[in-house]
């Protein structure tokens, strides 16, 4: 895991080692292990890295790394089979210098050129300098866990980094993007489903997940392309339970077993959902009898209704584990705020990634650099309550009998879940199911006249009118689960924010966080599944509580809520400081023209990590943007 950065420009004066290594310091939380700066020999093409040293800790295996006296590679990031591949490049008569699988990466690009993307498995940004044929390619990994921001001028610079604060400090302005703001603040807005580049800041655009750039040094254009889709319309449904469950558990237990490689210690966040059991409970299974006990890291909340300390112990119980814990609060998010705000560039949803912040900060304090943990698990297999309504949709189209069946099992298990309630449907959106056509012009009415109406006395006039006509147009709604699911997974949903968020908070503290659920060839094959075996019979994520049902405790496999690791964010949010840094907020978008100026008499209203009613949240975060 590391931090890369690079200006390739056709003024070789533009190309400095000491503007190089401005960029490497802004991100020196990303590698503490290493730092190095490189220009080619005509002056155009300048790279610079910082290393977080996970496999081959030699200084044979620092970036940026030669090979062949034809390629120089900057990579951050981790291939997870690259020993796999490295013995198929060994017996095609490729010799390697190093244990590193940046040098497998160099050499897998040399043979394959673009198509080497296929064969990876791994999260991955990187940049590849070609002497030869004289072009540079960029490519990100296929879901988005590691960043990649670019600045780009036609015919003059191409200016890259792993955080949009390299940039910034190559000298790109910083300049907010009001589009953006405009759309956060209205509708919580935090990417541009039609747009992926888009960032909340002018003259830093994103490369997206899945693609890669192709640059001619020549003329100094460039080429996008995508590498890499989810087939969501196809599933399998001549495949069996029992092939299934056979299918999933190879599928996980392979992916766990990759990421585990390392040569630096590695341990696990545990949230107590099944998920990061899983993992937890997967690793401590694979661990041999000589190897280390697993040390898990966990956030606690006494006394809060939603803590999930119980869950924890039955996962810790079972296993042979080294926990850990820290009890994040109040006092600590206020001192902390700007920080955070610092590493993650970008607005967060709440208080909860404060806490998986703490969460990272605890690991490095017990000398633990790699963690494993369960995100996109959720997004693959309906694990959010939210993913019913898509499920009893597709079922009433299809079988109205079958969707009898799994609404009456669905009401009976969940009609006295506390946390997670039975969904309901208004009138409005039986309407809009049944008669789609009638809803869209009122929709774009609303969206036209009465929302703006709405935020009148909310945004400064003036911004309003600069921005309205930049609203993000709303998204279609899915007519599957499984459609559903790659609207979350892979379009521009929750998971890409959710892994920004995890990228930032591991590399604030300077570890690595490894996803076992996002290897691409588990995702391809969950996606195959018909949607009973994902929801059934009331439970969402059943075919994963089926398959691992005897490897986990009970109380946890078979949970009905669903919690997250949520904080007691509604009454942080009512302590005196944190109204304080709220008026503040407010203030300062008033003084920059964002917000009416009425807003500052208005009662602030302290929200629960997932509510959004009063806009509090949102307006704290606008302000550390800007």
């Amino acid at each position: 895991m590391c931090g890369i950065a690079g200006i390739i420009s056709v003024n070789p004066k533009a190309v400095s080692e000491e503007r190089l290594k401005s960029m490497t310091d802004m991100i020196a939380h990303r590698g503490p292990d290493g730092d190095g700066q490189w220009i080619s020999e005509s002056g155009k093409v300048g790279l610079g890295h910082r290393r977080l040293s996970i496999i081959d800790l030699s200084h044979e295996a620092d970036q940026p790394m030669h090979y062949l006296d034809r390629y120089t590679i900057v990579f951050n990031g981790e291939i997870y089979n690259y020993l796999e591949l490295k013995d198929v490049l060994i017996r095609q008569g490729y010799t390697f210098r190093t244990t590193s699988d940046t040098e497998v990466l160099a050499a897998l690009y040399h043979r394959d050129k673009e198509k080497c993307l296929q064969l990876l498995d791994g999260m991955f940004a990187f940049v590849i300098y070609d002497k030869q044929e004289q072009n540079i390619f960029c490519a990100r990994d296929r879901f988005g866990e590691k960043p990649f921001f670019y600045n780009y001028v036609p015919g003059q610079h191409f200016i890259f980094g792993s955080e949009m604060k390299a940039l910034w400090a190559a000298g790109v302005e910083k300049k907010v993007n009001n589009r953006m703001l405009y759309n956060y603040l209205q509708r919580g807005l935090l990417q541009d489903p039609g747009n992926a580049a888009e960032t909340f800041y002018m003259h830093c655009s994103r490369l997206p997940h899945s693609h890669y750039i192709k640059i001619d040094l020549g003329s100094l254009t460039l080429e996008i392309k995508k590498y890499y889709d989810i087939e969501w319309r196809h599933t399998d449904s001549g495949i069996s339970e029992q092939q299934a469950e056979q299918r999933f558990h190879e599928l996980f237990y392979t992916s766990v077993s990759r990421r585990l490689r390392s040569d630096v210690p590695v341990g696990s966040s545990l949230s107590g959902g099944l998920d990061s059991s899983l993992v937890v409970a997967t690793i401590d299974r694979l661990r041999g009898a000589n190897d280390p006990e697993q040390k898990t890291f966990s956030a606690v909340f006494p006394g809060f209704h939603k803590d999930e300390s119980r869950f924890m112990k039955m996962v810790i119980d079972r296993t042979s584990v080294d926990p850990y814990f820290v009890t994040p609060d109040d006092e600590g998010m206020i001192r902390d705020l700007e920080r955070i705000a610092y590493h993650q560039e970008e607005p967060f949803g709440s208080a909860s990634i404060y806490v998986q912040y703490k969460v990272m900060e605890l690991a490095k304090a017990h000398n633990v650099t790699v963690l494993l943990d369960g995100q996109g698990a959720d997004e693959l297999l309906a694990g959010y309550h939210g993913y019913y309504y898509s499920f009893f949709k597709e079922l009433r189209n299809t079988d109205k009998r079958i969707y009898k069946s799994e609404w009456a099992s669905y009401v009976n298990m969940h009609q006295d879940n506390g946390v997670n309630g039975v969904i309901s449907y208004s009138n409005k959106q039986r309407l809009a199911e049944s008669l789609p056509f009638l809803i869209r012009p009122f929709r774009a009415i609303y969206n036209k006249t009465l929302r703006p109406q709405k935020y009148k006395n909310f945004f400064d006039e003036d911004f309003m009118q600069q921005n309205r006509k930049g609203e993000i147009a709303g998204g279609s709604d899915p007519r599957s689960l499984n459609e559903a699911l790659y609207n979350s997974t892979y379009r521009n949903g929750g998971l890409q924010e959710l892994l920004r968020y995890a990228d930032r908070n591991s590399m604030a503290h300077s570890r690595e966080v490894r996803l076992p659920f996002l290897s691409h060839e588990l995702v391809d094959f969950l996606f195959t599944l018909p949607a009973s075996f994902k929801m059934r019979e009331g439970w969402t994520k059943w075919i994963m509580r089926k398959t691992f049902s005897e490897e986990l405790p009970e109380g946890i496999c078979w949970r009905k809520d669903k919690i997250g690791y949520e904080p007691p964010q509604k009454s942080w949010m009512e302590n005196p400081d944190f109204v304080q840094k709220l008026s503040d907020a407010r203030a300062k978008l008033v003084n920059e023209g964002v917000l009416h100026k009425n807003i500052i008499a208005k009662e602030i209203v302290a929200e629960n990590a997932n509510d959004s009613t009063h806009n509090t949240w949102r307006q704290l975060m606008a302000a550390q943007i800007i």
